[in-house]
């Protein structure tokens, strides 16, 4: 869901960097070939996410939620030469594509893909996290967000996508939404544990940014 009038909407990419070719192949083929081609960040959120990793200046990266790997590409943007992200999708239906894009740009070598449950492979990982975007099963955010805080040092930046969940975050919510009583209490902990400080911002579905103390 977008939040932002289509006009403005529309005002505003135009007056943002040109998504980059390869990025716009891979939109065009998520649209045609993949389920639920609404997940992938698109044009404006990418180049956000882009923008916020090149101030940031990563050495580590982690995905939670790959999906085409639209993401992945334009947070990798901002690593540093050395650096490298590493992202995790639950399963291998999209591994193939995933990586074709990834070895099409110019950092397929700093790409590492995980297969599998983030619960069970973030516990694994012996990484020093710079910048952390999550964009997975919205049930499971608090979990993360659990296995993560371990593993941030102080100025780690965490990038939360869907936080306002097409606007059901402020209505009622019905006893058998999962998705939306987790995401309350996701963003309730992002804005109230002492270790943290947190901005929302109504960017597409909702995108928080979080800094560790």
């Amino acid at each position: 869901m977008d939040f932002l009038p289509p006009k403005i909407d529309a005002y505003v990419v135009a007056h943002s960097q040109e998504e980059p070719e390869l990025l716009q192949q891979l939109s065009k083929e998520t649209w045609q070939k993949v389920l639920a081609p609404r997940m992938l960040s698109g044009h404006l959120q990418g180049r956000v996410l882009s923008m916020l990793s090149k101030l940031i200046q990563p050495k580590c990266i982690l995905e939670i939620g790959t999906y085409t790997g639209y993401s992945a590409l334009c947070l990798v943007e901002g690593l540093v030469s050395e650096g490298v992200l590493h992202t995790i999708y639950i399963n291998e239906e999209l591994h193939d594509l995933q990586r074709k894009y990834f070895d099409a740009s110019s950092y397929g070598s700093q790409i590492v893909q995980h297969t599998g449950d983030a619960r069970e492979i973030i516990p694994e990982l012996e990484l020093e996290i710079d910048l952390v975007f999550i964009d997975a099963d919205k049930c499971n955010y608090p979990k993360y967000l659990e296995l993560l805080l371990p593993k941030l040092k102080s100025g780690a930046v965490i990038l939360s996508d869907n936080v306002l969940w097409s606007g059901k975050v402020v209505k009622e919510v019905k006893e058998e939404d999962t998705d939306t009583k987790a995401l309350l209490t996701y963003n309730h902990m992002l804005n109230n544990h002492p270790k943290l400080e947190t901005v929302m911002l109504p960017i597409r579905d909702g995108l928080t940014i979080t800094r560790v103390r």
